[in-house]
């Protein structure tokens, strides 16, 4: 069985959504829904919301986020989310990492040396 783009691509945010969502807190701060939303315009969240908060807790967890709450003109309280110094780490490496590896992919794809 040959796998559909849905399934492809399903792999592809699975392995890349974390890191996008450290990338988004290295120069803000954010709410949960505010990050579902700007993740889900960009097309790599499209399950919504209920994938991103699992995630934001075990980033919580390993100490990669920070959290705040605040109150909202709009309702509830938000809780905010942002990056730690151990989160900056790791969206280092991943940056570093991330580029040879897309290259690779990208090489191997178009034929390239190996």
């Amino acid at each position: 069985m040959v796998p559909g783009d849905d399934a492809i691509l399903t792999h592809l945010r699975r392995g890349a959504l974390e890191y996008c969502v450290l990338a988004m807190l290295r120069d803000d701060e954010l709410y949960g829904l505010d990050i579902a939303r700007r993740l889900s315009t960009d097309g790599i969240l499209l399950s919504g919301e209920g994938t991103l908060y699992p995630l934001l807790a075990r980033l919580r967890k390993a100490g990669l986020v920070d959290t705040t709450w605040r109150e909202s003109a709009e309702g509830p309280p938000r809780r905010y989310y942002v990056l730690t110094r151990d989160g900056r780490a790791a969206l280092d490496t991943f940056t570093r990492t991330w580029k040879p590896f897309r290259d690779a992919v990208d090489s191997a794809i178009q034929g390239g040396p190996a």
